[in-house]
């Protein structure tokens, strides 16, 4: 068996990095698209290679047969077809120079622009099957050619772009371009039908047209092989490089990688994120499909003014005041403005969200450590500090450690500071996840109009499940400190999605209230099933989240070895309040997730 790659394109949707060279040059965690399939194809026993160049050809043939410096390029004999016309054709033309060699033996066909598990490639050799066409269950991210297999994985359609159909996407499965062909199949029917459709369209066209003519006529000839388990990219542009570097670093730089991305997860199937904390059991399917049913609506109309927003919000909490809300971009967003104008000296946690430090630029910040109290709050040491300061910052639950104030703890530290006329900003955003015994908000209307030295602030989006809309509250009777929060304040900084979500929850409050109990049901289950690893610490929490000192245990590697598994969790080592010490943070997820990970976690520490 030989395999055969067209790298003959310019790839100019890569800008910089396919300037001077192709795509099969491109680097991904320190080794070259072409140096990772020589390897996978040597990895399965092929040792001859075909390749079709155009566009810098010569430095494709330099680099592979004197610039690299990998030993196993030397293994593999490779043939080199020049496409003097890459800029004038398409990969159609650059498969037909190369069609004689497809007959002298059973071909494995690549892209230059893929990355992929070298497993991927050994599976397709080893099967007995002569004419493969890899695939992988549709998902969110895929782009291109999509097909349709009967029970049997025979082929029944190839679908283009302009075919496709949402309606039908639970069926399709996309093609990851990377094929096995039999020299039988090439030489009596792909290249005949190759040859045919240049002469009828052109040489400015792709191949897979050729291959959904075939698959139309004879469904036996073309098979599917799903490939769904096995990680792979096709890297078209900056974007699709900067997740391939994500999906196929390893350990340290893995993690570093998904550590500076910040969000958008849902890239990458089958990560498990524990790092960023949201509602796994909130919103409930039937609001999905209801906002999901006017999305053309939200998506073409301007949402409301910031005043219908803050009336929205309000029915949120039970018809709280509109004047006494801001609603925000996130609680980020939130926290940000009110950093930017208040002032004076903010008793605040060491081990706090790391915006309350960053943002209050204008302040003293006199920072209290929490370890000395083994992470939970001490209310004495709170309320001595009162006079000392003139604001006074609290996460409750605290973040990352889960530790509470109880409602009539918090109250008497209010109470306090309002003697003292003092600040108090009290963020509530993991409230709703307490024990629903001990459960309370200070967003209501007797407490803001009664204490007007409140700020309380509330990230709607982790805990009512939904970060992608970015959606965050801030409540104060306090009129000078609102008139300034809004003049800051864009007049749409919330999208219609966001405006709709906040219109129609109240319908789904009894839900709500559901996912919240569920979460507290299963952290009790999850902090019980951590405890059992006896080698770390598991602190008990009334947030969705659970703090674990791993003691000698080095967080950081613990975190690596689990990014390898697709889990990703937060390592607390280079954050102040933690620095050079083993801990970590893990969200609740599902039990069958938590299950997974506690799991994970114990093979790792057992192997340490």
């Amino acid at each position: 068996m030989q395999a055969l790659m067209l790298a003959a394109g310019m790839g100019k949707r890569l800008g910089k990095y396919t300037k001077n060279n192709t795509k099969c040059m491109l680097e991904v965690d320190g080794k070259t698209l072409i140096e990772r399939a020589t390897e996978a194809l040597l990895d399965a026993g092929i040792k001859r290679f075909v390749m079709v160049v155009g566009y810098r050809g010569e430095n494709v043939k330099k680099y592979i047969l004197e610039e690299c410096k990998n030993p196993r390029m030397k293994e593999m004999e490779f043939i080199f077809i020049d496409n003097d016309v890459y800029d004038k054709t398409n990969n159609i033309y650059s498969l037909y120079m190369a069609k004689e060699e497809l007959e002298k033996d059973d071909t494995i066909l690549l892209e230059s622009d893929l990355i992929y598990d070298p497993v991927l490639i050994k599976r397709l050799v080893d099967s007995k099957k002569p004419n493969l066409v890899s695939v992988a269950k549709y998902e969110q991210w895929m782009d291109g050619t999509v097909i349709k297999i009967d029970e049997n994985n025979s082929i029944i359609e190839f679908i283009e772009k302009s075919g496709f159909n949402y309606n039908e996407i639970d069926k399709y499965y996309k093609t990851v371009n990377v094929y096995k062909f039999s020299k039988e199949f090439s030489k009596k029917e792909f290249n005949p039908f190759l040859d045919a459709y240049i002469k009828a369209y052109g040489e400015n066209e792709y191949y897979e047209l050729v291959l959904k003519i075939i698959a139309h006529l004879s469904r036996s000839q073309l098979e599917a092989l799903d490939v769904s388990d096995i990680d792979w990219y096709e890297i078209d542009d900056a974007q699709d490089l900067d997740i391939a570097t994500c999906i196929f670093s390893r350990g340290k730089e893995r993690l570093k990688n998904f550590q500076k991305r910040y969000g958008g997860y849902w890239r990458f199937e089958g990560l498990l994120d524990y790092c960023y904390l949201v509602n796994p059991y909130y919103p409930p399917k039937k609001m999905m499909d209801k906002i999901n049913y006017f999305s053309t609506n939200l998506i073409t109309q301007y949402p409301s003014g910031m005043a219908t927003q803050c009336i929205n919000a309000g029915r949120l909490f039970g018809d709280v005041e509109g004047s006494y809300l801001c609603v925000g971009n996130g609680a980020a967003e939130l926290i940000n403005t009110l950093g930017r104008i208040l002032k004076g000296k903010m008793y605040v946690s060491k081990s706090v969200f790391n915006e309350y430090i960053r943002c209050f630029e204008n302040c003293e910040l006199n920072i209290f450590d929490m370890s000395k109290n083994d992470y939970n709050f001490d209310v004495k040491e709170i309320k001595d500090n009162i006079s000392k300061n003139d604001i006074i910052c609290l996460v409750n639950p605290d973040n990352p450690t889960g530790a509470y104030i109880k409602y009539d703890e918090i109250m008497s530290i209010i109470e306090e500071c309002n003697k003292k006329d003092k600040y108090i900003i009290i963020d509530e955003s993991f409230v709703d996840f307490a024990e629903k015994d001990i459960r309370y908000s200070l967003i209501t209307d007797d407490i803001l109009s009664k204490y007007k030295n409140l700020i309380v602030i509330k990230s709607i989006s982790k805990s009512y499940g939904i970060p992608g809309l970015r959606l965050g509250v801030l409540a104060t009777s306090n009129e000078e400190i609102m008139k300034e929060i809004k003049k800051y304040a864009s007049i749409w900084n919330i999208n219609s999605y966001g405006e709709y979500f906040l219109q129609i929850a109240n319908l789904y409050k009894k839900d709500y209230i559901t996912a919240c109990d569920k979460i507290a049901e299963e952290r009790a289950r999850f902090i019980n099933c951590l405890k059992k690893i006896k080698e770390i610490k598991v602190y008990d929490s009334e947030a969705n989240y659970v703090l674990c000192n791993l003691n000698d245990i080095d967080s950081t590697t613990v975190a690596e070895k689990l990014i390898d598994e697709n889990i990703f969790i937060k390592d607390l080592k280079t954050k102040d309040a933690f620095k050079g010490l083993n801990y970590i943070r893990l969200a609740v997820r599902t039990e069958e997730e938590n299950d997974r990970l506690v799991e994970a976690m114990n093979d790792i520490i057992k192997k340490m």
